[in-house]
């Protein structure tokens, strides 16, 4: 860069949520490339004040835009707002030799080592006088303002600064509200909002020279926790207006008109500190549909609504934002243009929007060098945004509970070197993880027992088509879109009882890391019409608002059978018909696959069993010799077995025993052997033979017979007569 120095004007955005509260400015690459500025130059910027920051290259979609992104409390720190304009200047910083800093008044200095750990905090740091620090503290960020530095000017906090910390409070600090830094994973949504809200009360012009009028309402509606209202507290704090928030169920009142004199009350006071914002949370409690409600009081509110928001007097400059999670239950003569104009759907967060919001919470606690928040962002699918901050709080409380014993719980304050080792470990977020369920789904979310792939003996095939079908899927979605194919929709497991069909879910469930639903065939009929099928609809609702999702359907012979034969009131056909129409129906299935396990598979309705809906049919055929072998292993790993047990032969001798009947045979010849002697330590050869004479093979060649006939006629699509069910006499 030349000796003569550059002043750049640039335009401000939002930080990266990784790098609030560091003192970092990001700026696009290109003006990099253009100055010479380097990473970790010291710069001032000047809005209506001045402060410093180290400069970091942006993103390389900020190429070309001109601009630096800087956290709220630089923004804080310079006087400006998200799209002004800044002078950047680059600048020399000493190293500061002492700085005294003011805490803000809601916090009170409780021992004299917090100055060394600030000090830590701090450390690299440039700062100015004047400027507003947050060190966080105990999963707390606490404010500091810089009142003297030695020298004057830009100074960099080093090991050697003397850090002191001034008894009185700062006067006024308005304690850090919610900005966009504060919201991950939204950055879209957070663009479409800003054009229809901030650009209307900052530049009504821009509008009037279009010859258009602003949008009046704006509803935000999304699954519970996604965010909806912390993205109306962000708008109101960044775009400086007015901002009235309304929880739905507070307006009613019991007396004749009061409900509806108090809307217009806060309609009245919006208009006249106009700009203003009116924030209506839950808005389906006070705006349900007029036709369903019995109620008079909310047809006069929801009348009353309609007419404040599009009726015959002027708003002036009052945006309404609503938020519901039900937007179906709302009165429909809301949702039109000139009341609502815009539904903008707050959705589940992907991958890279659950790393976001990990950062965001993650960003005051202290993380140990094993963290590793990409892998939890990938496990953690169908969780909302507060199910993450719920899942980081009880990962700090597991590492608490670790340095309890070393605290001191009388002592009116805890030593700093406690604080200051203090850490949340891996294994805190996996323990939390194992605790925390994503919230939609805590109605039909079982808690499966962890079965791996290793504790299911043979069946190495169908593993292998298991994972192909559902895990890969999941986890190269990029192959399977490069490739051009879809994976299956629904995979059948049929065979006789006891060979394993159920274990198999259980482990796709545990491997596949998706979350898993199970429906257990008979528990979905009910007594009431259509309740039944709204079972099945709601579970693949469900389904596919937290996918990737695995709908295990256990014994599904018992709510699909073959239409045309009921002999109840018809509830078996409608389930079916439902069933089929969740399948491949006009509704798109993304990332959700459905596996059904039966041993009647004649009885299934042939309209399920086409690609589609059941693509793969899979035959779980009686294991093997070698996979009895790999069975006995598995059942007898932890029985002490006396040398003389030879498992090979007893794969050889247990020829049409399941996987089921091995189990009972090897808790059979340990009773055996408990019976003979309380204090027995082994197991001997001979209590597997004298179990083998009590634990009989289920499973005859006629019935494997019967399995892999209908299995050929099933995959030869055979006319609806040939796949009848069978009637033994």
């Amino acid at each position: 860069m030349s000796s003569e120095r550059v002043k750049l004007t640039l335009r401000v955005l939002e930080a990266e949520p990784k790098d609030v509260g560091k003192g970092i400015g990001r700026v696009d690459p290109e003006v990099l490339e253009r100055t010479g500025l380097m990473n970790g130059d010291i710069v001032v910027i000047e809005g209506k004040r001045r402060t410093v920051v180290r400069v970091m290259e942006s993103k390389p979609q900020d190429r070309g835009l001109g601009v630096i992104r800087i956290d709220n409390t630089t923004r804080q720190n310079a006087g400006v707002k998200i799209g002004d304009l800044v002078i950047v200047e680059k600048t020399e910083a000493a190293n500061a030799v002492s700085i005294k800093l003011a805490p803000s008044k809601y916090y009170a200095p409780p021992d004299s080592q917090l100055a060394d750990f600030v000090k830590n905090k701090l450390l690299n740091r440039p700062l100015v006088e004047e400027d507003i620090v947050v060190v966080p503290v105990l999963g707390q960020t606490i404010p500091f303002k810089v009142i003297y530095t030695k020298p004057k000017g830009p100074v960099v906090v080093t090991k050697d600064t003397i850090v002191t910390i001034s008894e009185k409070p700062m006067e006024t600090y308005r304690l850090p509200r919610v900005t966009y830094e504060d919201i991950g994973g939204m950055k879209h949504i957070i663009q479409r909002v800003r054009e229809l809200i901030e650009l209307p009360l900052k530049h009504p012009e821009l509008f009037r020279k279009l010859g258009i009028e602003p949008p009046k309402g704006i509803l935000l509606y999304g699954p519970p926790g996604t965010g909806k209202t912390l993205l109306a507290k962000a708008v109101a704090n960044e775009a400086d207006a007015y901002f009235i928030a309304i929880n739905g169920p507070e307006i009613m009142s019991k007396y004749y008109g009061e409900s509806e004199q108090r809307l217009r009350d806060i309609f009245e006071q919006a208009k006249k500190n106009a700009p203003a914002i009116i924030f209506i949370d839950e808005i389906d409690a006070i705006a349900p549909k007029r036709d369903e409600v019995v109620g008079e009081v909310e047809r006069r509110v929801v009348a009353q609504l309609l007419a404040l928001m599009d009726g015959l007097e002027a708003r002036g400059d009052v945006i309404v934002i609503g938020a519901t999670n039900r937007p179906n239950a709302l009165d429909p003569a809301l949702r039109r243009p000139g009341r609502f104009d815009r539904e903008i759907e707050i959705p589940m967060p992907d991958k890279n929007a659950r790393l976001e919001i990990l950062q965001i919470h993650t960003r005051g606690v202290p993380l140990a060098k094993d963290v590793d928040l990409n892998k939890l962002a990938e496990i953690t699918h169908g969780y909302t945004g507060a199910d993450l901050a719920a899942l980081v709080r009880e990962a700090a409380l597991h590492a608490l509970r670790r340095y309890l014993p070393e605290i001191n719980l009388d002592s009116p304050s805890i030593p700093f070197e406690i604080l200051e080792k203090m850490e949340v470990r891996m294994e805190d977020f996996m323990a939390a993880y194992k605790e925390i369920v994503p919230s939609g789904l805590r109605e039909v979310f079982v808690e499966v027992p962890e079965v791996k792939w290793s504790d299911i003996g043979g069946l190495e095939s169908i593993k292998q088509e298991l994972r192909m079908s559902i895990e890969w899927p999941i986890k190269y979605p990029e192959t399977f879109k490069r490739i051009g194919i879809k994976p299956p929709k629904g995979i059948l497991l049929y065979g006789p009882p006891g060979t394993g069909k159920t274990l198999l879910a259980k482990a796709v469930a545990t491997e596949s890391g998706a979350n898993f639903i199970a429906i257990r065939g008979p528990e979905v009929l009910s007594k009431w019409v259509g309740e039944s099928e709204r079972a099945i609809r709601e579970v693949f609702r469900k389904a596919r608002l937290y996918a990737p999702a695995v709908i295990f359907m256990d014994e599904i012979d018992a709510i699909a059978p073959v239409r045309g034969f009921a002999y109840d009131s018809g509830v078996s056909e409608r389930v079916v018909s439902q069933l089929i129409t969740e399948m491949d129906g006009i509704e798109k299935l993304e990332n959700v696959v459905v596996i059904a396990a039966t041993n009647r598979p004649d009885i299934l309705d042939p309209a399920l069993l086409r690609p589609g809906r059941f693509d793969k049919l899979i035959y779980v055929p009686p294991p093997d010799p070698s996979s009895r072998l790999e069975i006995f292993k598995i059942h007898t790993r932890n029985m002490p077995l006396a040398d003389d047990v030879d498992l090979y032969e007893l794969a050889k001798q247990t020829e049409g025993y399941s996987g089921a009947d091995i189990e009972a045979l090897v808790r059979e010849a340990a009773l055996i052997a408990i019976r003979e002697d309380l204090t027995i330590d082994r197991v001997y050869m001979r209590h597997f033979n004298e179990a083998l004479n009590k634990v009989k093979p289920s499973i005859t060649q006629e019935m494997i017979k019967f399995y892999i006939e209908w299995g050929e006629k099933a995959k030869q699509k055979l006319p609806k007569e040939h796949l009848r069910p069978q009637v033994y006499t």
